[in-house]
């Protein structure tokens, strides 16, 4: 009998961990099991490279590397990666899977919103962040910080995998019937190829705070260590203006908040997907997956923000509030996570509204 379709949970890696489809050097730890997805570790190198490339059927990465490497580093005591230097490293998780299963992979939360940009690469890849079904070989992530330099070393996650059977995605006569049992947003619900997601530039009457935007040269972020930065040292505050209009500066990194608290019941997964690609001004969200009980009232959620991590491309351009920005994609689970996001697990982001990185601390 063939395996039902859906994003597995963590009960699910767990086995496929046991039965080695899943595998690390060193061994894959619990705690980078997440309710719907895996936290990949970095190896002890990295390969400084001048161009991100993409192997390309029937191509082992570390083939094609003497046509863009530079020079290694290693990552053992810890090391710099700098803005606009563009790296690869190999992973140490590899994958054996069954031909059933496919996975994609997001950079995590914390990753993308300090604007690191980072990306899945396998041995014969045409896409990034893609593993096709049944692959068997390693895993690489290209790491290109954009606005500020990081401090990485061996077993540092940035990215996370998420593993599905079949294509289980969620068509919008789903979506309107599930909504209408579980109240995923709060409010009307704009579903068109999943539910939009509308930027807040009215922010809290009193405070009038709307969103974030990175100083340059501003410092170094050690990625393992949480609380360590002044945001005063990182950030400059933006406040809402009478028309409720915010101009993105090309080039400028930006951390918003949808105006949409959303809600993920327990036995489904969700992503969030760019807006309308021939809109093609900006960029949103880097840092996609929401896991199961996110925003949920079990999990400590009742009803959670998403942070927008927002980069104008090559023209000023002019966001303004409740402006959609991106839609909520669903999947059903193959099965219910045995915990949930925020649900005694350490998650940094459940109930949050606008909130920077767990790298920041207030002053």
């Amino acid at each position: 009998m063939a395996a039902p379709t859906g994003i597995l949970p963590a009960q699910a890696l767990q086995e496929l961990i046991a039965q080695k489809a899943l595998y690390g050097e060193p061994p894959i730890e619990d705690a980078q099991v997440q309710p719907a997805s895996l936290d990949l570790r970095l190896g002890r190198k990295a390969w400084r490279i001048r161009a991100s490339f993409l192997p390309g059927p029937g191509a082992r990465v570390e083939d094609k590397l003497d046509e863009v490497l530079m020079h290694e580093i290693d990552l053992g005591p810890g090391a710099v990666l700098e803005t606009g230097c563009v790296y690869l490293v190999p992973l140490m998780e590899s994958l054996a899977l069954p031909a059933e299963l496919a996975a994609s992979a997001n950079p995590k939360s914390s990753t993308g919103r300090i604007d690191v940009f980072t990306r899945l690469i396998t041995d014969g890849a045409t896409e990034f962040d893609r593993v096709e079904a049944g692959y068997k070989g390693p895993l690489y992530a290209e790491i290109s910080p954009r606005t500020f330099s990081v401090l990485v070393r061996p077993g540092s996650r940035l990215n996370q995998l998420r593993l599905r059977a079949g294509a289980p995605l969620m068509s919008d006569e789903a979506l309107v019937a599930l909504n209408a049992q579980e109240t995923l947003v709060q409010g009307r619900a704009n579903i068109d190829g999943g539910i939009a997601c509308t930027v807040d530039l009215k922010g809290d009457p009193e405070s009038r705070l709307v969103g974030y935007r990175a100083k340059h040269h501003a410092g170094l972020i050690d990625v393992d260590k949480p609380g360590a930065c002044p945001v005063s040292d990182f950030w400059e505050p933006i406040y809402a203006d009478r028309r409720g209009h915010l101009i993105l500066d090309p080039d400028e990194f930006y951390i918003l908040v949808s105006k949409e608290a959303i809600h993920i019941p327990p036995d489904y997964a969700a992503e969030m997907m760019p807006y309308n690609p021939l809109v093609g001004e900006f960029r949103v969200h880097y840092a996609g997956f929401f896991d199961p009980g996110f925003g949920h009232d079990a999990a400590g959620g009742h009803g959670s923000r998403a942070v927008l991590e927002v980069r104008s491309h090559d023209v000023p351009f002019i966001l303004e509030d409740g402006q959609i920005v991106g839609r909520f994609v669903f999947e059903p689970m193959q099965a219910r996570p045995a915990s949930l996001y925020g649900e005694g697990i350490g998650s940094n982001y459940q109930r949050q509204g606008l909130k920077l990185s767990k790298h920041f601390r207030a002053e």
